[in-house]
């Protein structure tokens, strides 16, 4: 293989692989935490590597980040050893393979990467390079600013469908935030049933 960067791309992704895999094959819990923190902290890279910073970023804060913090909190109320159970679920499998092949029949229809003729590189991409994504008018109040234009081409994609992407990604988040926070918050019979046997101890 002669171009490094695609060596290094097929090698970040085959760790990534394994890290799935041992994450979904091990019994201890915080090691599959542990793991998994692994997997999204490859695919950050990997994003990187792919000059896909937001997505980078993105994936390192929350993948690697505030989802393994929230497993790890999820730890503490339910053990770090799964109960033993059966280890193949044809279902599960039968779920798995079918998304997977609708994923990778919709793959078929795509552009190949860095293609000069691809839809996105033909008519979205001179709107950014151009910088006239959201352009405003210069006034007394911006003409020492940006002027009547937005500073890079980073820029005019954040402020078009970026921002919205963002911010619903966002409300995502939050939102699961909530959910954990519901679901591993102590109920309050159990802690006063707690109280009430530790006086009885005592």
């Amino acid at each position: 293989m002669s171009d490094p960067v695609l060596l290094i791309n097929v090698l970040l992704l085959l760790l990534a692989i394994g890290a799935a895999l041992a994450a979904m094959w091990t019994r201890d819990l915080l090691g599959a935490v542990m793991l998994m923190g692994i997997y999204s902290l490859l695919l950050a890279i990997e994003w990187a590597n792919l000059f896909a910073m937001d997505v980078s970023y993105t994936e390192a804060a929350v993948g690697a980040g505030a989802s393994t913090i929230l497993l790890l909190t999820a730890l503490t109320r339910t053990g770090t050893r799964e109960k033993a159970g059966p280890n193949f679920h044809p279902t599960a499998l039968l779920t798995v393979l079918v998304t997977g092949a609708v994923l990778i029949y919709g793959t078929s229809d795509l552009p190949r990467f860095g293609d000069p003729l691809a839809p996105a590189t033909v008519h979205v991409a001179p709107e950014y390079i151009t910088q006239t994504v959201g352009k405003v008018g210069a006034t007394e109040a911006t003409e020492n600013d940006f002027g009547d234009h937005v500073p890079n081409a980073v820029t005019a994609v954040l402020a078009s469908y970026r921002g919205y992407d963002t911010m619903f990604e966002t409300a995502v988040i939050f939102t699961a935030g909530v959910c954990v926070i519901i679901i591993l918050r102590p109920l309050a019979g159990s802690a006063r049933r707690r109280t009430a046997g530790s006086k009885e101890d005592a």
